[in-house]
């Protein structure tokens, strides 16, 4: 239904959606016994050592404002870890922002980059956050459907065939959200010529590079000529499982991280002191617990897969994150009605793959970031309805 526009309202926030993926979290919120495998989170606590080290910094007497940038044992922590993980290197002086959360660092690149009538390429499926976050910025998002036929694998000529001379960016999450598809350098090198062809910039969301399967995972901006031109949103919420902590970070050319920053500090001023110091521990000392988690994402990753198209729901395996995107065409039932139905008649959550776009329709996003036996019995319900319908 409609709502009516409030005079204290602007046009463009009135137009804009609400979020799919909430409709689907609030529904379930009052239901009994129900498996969420909706939410884009780890199911793992934050490790004690990172905990610790945030618990000191109060003790210690930490809780001032930060420099906008973000503490500089940080930054040189993100920029040493950044060297040594993917192999770019950043200043941390100039080149690298501490970020309230890898989406607050997508909106300021989004704010600082375009003027009005911008075009972004999004690529889709896609998290649901992109397309207004360019909106809102004054742009316009031209979306680029990735095909179910390549495992949602976006081809280069797709992105050059939507290439206009308003084009200022192309955005691209890898490992992506939600179909856990993950580009190699190959792939991403047949991009990055796109980019460099008509002078484009790419907004790289590596939030998910952490959680990577069966291939060791390129950043972008690694990609021969693509440092300086492209922005690198990352951050410590999938991989370190510190979603609550919101904390974030970007890394890009020093002329544009200069001006991004301008925008931080008047919309932000800086992020939480004690999530700071948390994040230095869990660069420092976190990789172990990283690996461990991407063991059990793995042998999850597996089971849910194989499961899915044991019961005729046909699942590509995604090389990233933690999300299996199955399709449900053959049930007859919308994306919608399948999440629906699924929820009320047995008691599984999942997201609709239409809210990530029109290619994402006819699927269904399921998080595996829970234990093996709440999949194991959301495995037997899904079955079950399967089977019934």
């Amino acid at each position: 239904m409609e709502s009516t526009k409030s005079k204290y309202v602007s046009t463009l926030v009135h137009e804009l959606k609400p979020s799919g993926i909430r409709r689907f979290f609030d529904m379930a919120a009052g239901m009994e016994g129900v498996i969420s495998l909706g939410v884009g989170e780890p199911d793992f606590v934050t490790p004690w050592h990172i905990r610790e080290a945030a618990i000191a910094s109060l003790e210690e007497g930490y809780t001032s404002y930060t420099p906008n940038a973000g503490i500089m044992e940080l930054r040189k922590e993100i920029s040493y870890y950044m060297n040594n993980q993917f192999g770019v290197a950043y200043d941390p002086a100039q080149e690298i922002i501490v970020t309230v959360g890898a989406s607050s660092a997508i909106d300021i690149a989004m704010r600082t980059i375009l003027d009005p009538g911008d075009e972004v390429i999004v690529v889709e499926p896609c998290f649901v956050s992109y397309i207004p976050m360019v909106e809102l910025a004054g742009g316009v998002a031209v979306q680029v459907q990735a095909e179910k036929e390549n495992d949602f694998k976006v081809l280069p000529d797709q992105i050059e065939a939507v290439v206009t001379e308003k084009t200022k960016a192309i955005m691209l999450c890898s490992p992506n959200n939600p179909t856990g598809t993950m580009l190699n350098k190959s792939e991403l090198e047949g991009i990055a010529h796109i980019a460099k062809k008509y002078d484009l910039l790419i907004v790289a969301d590596e939030i998910y590079a952490e959680l990577s399967y069966d291939e060791e995972y390129t950043s972008m901006a690694a990609i021969e000529g693509m440092r300086e031109r492209t922005i690198l949103v990352n951050g410590f919420s999938k991989g370190f499982a510190m979603t609550g902590w919101r904390l974030g970070y970007v890394c890009s050319p020093a002329e544009i991280s200069s001006a991004m920053l301008k925008v931080h500090q008047y919309g932000l001023m800086c992020a939480s002191t004690m999530s700071q110091y948390a994040a230095v521990e869990a660069l420092k000392n976190g990789r172990p617990d990283v690996e461990e988690m991407v063991k059990s994402y793995r042998r999850r990753r597996n089971y849910i897969v194989q499961s899915f198209n044991e019961m005729g729901l046909d699942c590509h395996i995604p090389g990233g994150a933690f999300y299996a995107f199955p399709s449900i065409q053959s049930t007859g039932l919308t994306s919608q009605e399948f999440a629906e139905q699924l929820l009320m008649k047995e008691g599984v959550a999942v997201v609709p793959g239409d809210v990530f776009g029109e290619s994402g329709e006819g699927h269904i996003r399921c998080s595996y970031a829970t234990s093996l036996e709440q999949l194991q019995e959301a495995v037997k319900r899904i079955k079950r309805f399967i089977d019934h319908l």
